[in-house]
């Protein structure tokens, strides 16, 4: 059976829903290994959401600038994609 140790370092019986808190592990495996014991942090969280977002927003918006000035998506022989200025004036 796993114990946890408890601040008066008595031991005490894991409990279900502990996790790999209550599993007894070397301080490398917790160190490698440390978003397993963080808790949670939700304004940390809301930092990386906004992040993200910000940067697919800018990623969209740059491209529909391009897409404004006439450019398109085209996908060479390849397989890799460019940006070309269309020729035709039917579109």
């Amino acid at each position: 059976m796993f114990y946890k140790k408890d601040k008066d370092k008595q031991k005490v019986a894991a409990t279900p829903g502990d996790g790999l808190r209550s599993v007894r592990t070397t301080m490398l495996f917790r160190a490698v290994n440390f978003e397993l014991y963080a808790r949670p942090n939700t304004v940390i969280m809301a930092l990386g959401l906004t992040a993200m977002i910000g940067c697919s927003g800018y990623i969209w918006y740059m491209r529909s600038q391009y897409e404004d000035m006439g450019y398109y998506t085209a996908v060479e022989s390849d397989g890799k994609e460019t940006f070309k200025k269309k020729k035709s004036k039917w579109s």
